[in-house]
């Protein structure tokens, strides 16, 4: 710290009683003190200025760096929104999908609940196609059994028509029956004609006959032209006997 000069007071009536009145005005320590505040000032200029430089430089690194921090700030932002939009529209599109899926369930369920109306519908028509199809197989027991007792009481009565006629009626696969005849060759009484009658279908066929028989296509036509079976049989008959006289 510097010295401070003090001038001490001045008497003027002593200086003016000297015979060379002087001042001593203390010019070198005014001068000396003058420096010193001036270097005083001066030192406190540049720590000023000094400080001050430190402070704007501080400033102006604090501010580049906030700066800095705002641009990261703002491009996490961005980035922060671009995500969120994606976000929004990934969920637009998972309400869309959920919209569609629950869509499709309630159309399955109306589906899966027609079906089972239908299910319940069929299995009461089966049941009562059951119930139908058990009453026709006791009915066709029942005439089966009917039929059995006619042809075990009828079974005397054929045997002793087919002795008498010397011809048998046998029925052979789906809607065939085997006619044979004896006693039509005079010659080997026992010798067998037959012939086998498809009657599947309207129209009458015959498949094969033995033996041969050259008037079968005349005879057959006159069959279905008249639909009497019984009188075929006795023509059929009758044609085996004339094939035996001529010889064949």
């Amino acid at each position: 710290m510097s010295k401070v000069l003090r001038v001490p007071k001045l008497d003027l009536a002593a200086v003016l009683a000297q015979q060379n009145p002087q001042i001593d005005l203390r010019l070198e320590g005014y001068e000396a003190s003058t420096r010193n505040f001036l270097a005083a000032v001066s030192n406190y200029t540049q720590r000023a200025v000094a400080e001050i430089q430190n402070r704007k430089d501080a400033y102006s690194v604090e501010k580049k760096r906030l700066a800095e921090k705002a641009q990261n700030i703002e491009a996490e932002t961005s980035q922060c929104k671009l995500k969120e939009i994606e976000l929004i529209k990934e969920l637009d599109r998972e309400q869309e999908e959920k919209k569609e899926a629950e869509a499709s369930v309630a159309a399955f369920r109306r589906q899966l609940n027609q079906l089972k109306e239908k299910c319940a519908s069929l299995d009461v028509e089966i049941e009562q196609h059951r119930v139908v199809a058990a009453n026709l197989l006791r009915e066709r027991k029942r005439e089966q059994a009917i039929l059995g007792t006619h042809a075990a009481r009828a079974h005397p009565e054929l045997a002793a028509c087919e002795a008498a006629l010397k011809c048998t009626v046998e029925g052979i696969g789906d809607d065939r029956i085997l006619v044979r005849f004896t006693h039509v060759d005079p010659a080997d009484v026992q010798r067998e004609f037959s012939l086998v009658v498809d009657a599947s279908a309207r129209i009458y066929k015959v498949p094969t006959t033995t033996p041969f028989l050259p008037t079968l296509p005349i005879l057959l036509d006159e069959l279905n032209d008249s639909r009497d079976i019984y009188a075929f049989i006795r023509r059929v008959r009758s044609a085996f006997r004339e094939l035996v006289a001529s010889g064949r």
